[in-house]
Formats: C-alpha cells, sequence, structure tokens
C-alpha cells in the first residue's frame, strides 16, 4: 500500500493457529488495489482458515479498494474461508455505509472482537439478491480476479 509519503508498504499478515492477521495502511485505492489483491489471493491460497483485515489505519477508500474486499470476500467464501473487517477507520467506515457494503461484510470495532469470535467453515455463500433493472440499480462497478 502506499504511505502518506508515497512509499510503498507490503500488507504485514500474522498467522496464529489458522487465523491470518492483515494490517492494512494508507490508501486502499487503485493505485494499492492491484497489489493487495495479489497479497490476499496468495494468503488464502494456503488454506482454509479465519481472514481478518484490519482497516483502522486505512485513510482513503476508493472502488477499487471496495472491489478487493468484495472479491477477497467471495473469494474466501469459495476456499471455505471466513473473511471479517476490523476496526475500520471512519473513511473506510462512511463508504461502506454510503455504498450498503456494511451489509455485505461482518465487521467487528476492534482487532480482538474479530480474533475472539468463533469462526466456522460457510456452509455454502447465499445467493446474492435479484434487483430488477426496472429499479434503477446499477452495479457501481465490475470484480475481476486472476485465475488462481
Amino acid at each position: 500500500m502506499m504511505s502518506a509519503d508515497g512509499t510503498f508498504r507490503h500488507p504485514r499478515a500474522a498467522q496464529p493457529s489458522g487465523r491470518t492477521i492483515v494490517r492494512l495502511r494508507g490508501a486502499l485505492d487503485i493505485d494499492a488495489a492491484p497489489a493487495l489483491r495479489e497479497h490476499l489471493i496468495d494468503v488464502l491460497r494456503r488454506g482454509p482458515g479465519l481472514l481478518v483485515l484490519d482497516l483502522s489505519r486505512v485513510s482513503p477508500c476508493d472502488a477499487a479498494g471496495l472491489a478487493v474486499l468484495i472479491g477477497t470476500q467471495r473469494r474466501a467464501r469459495l476456499l471455505g474461508s471466513v473473511m471479517r473487517l476490523a476496526a475500520p477507520s471512519l473513511p473506510v467506515t462512511k463508504v461502506l455505509r454510503s455504498t450498503g457494503l456494511e451489509r455485505s461484510f461482518t465487521i467487528y470495532p476492534d482487532l480482538s472482537g474479530a480474533l475472539a469470535s468463533e469462526w466456522r467453515e460457510p456452509a455454502s455463500p447465499a445467493p446474492a439478491p435479484r434487483v430488477s433493472a426496472a429499479a434503477g440499480w446499477r452495479r457501481p462497478f465490475a470484480l475481476r480476479l486472476a485465475a488462481g
């Protein structure tokens, strides 16, 4: 991720007993999204478990950043993992609320809460709700994940 001084910071990950914590810093935006997506795909390839994204130090978040979060959650479910968001910063919280995506994620106010809660492999992903085109709803962005 890009830090405020323009240097690249790779997200740090820790893996205590089947749980992975990825601490993100800086902007979660179009510049950081490709590298973050690849990193998270690599983390998920290591096997099923709990993936917690610590968002407490994320400043701005744009549509590309949201696409990474959505795609990672979708991939986690397909691989039998559980993804949680922990301590989203105020800018991230505002974006999640304004887009309605806070209902799509399991969000904890702090990292300890995200880790303390029991996790189980998801049964099967729930189908996405259907929204008719007549309602005027348009998809804000399309998701594409690298084949892996």
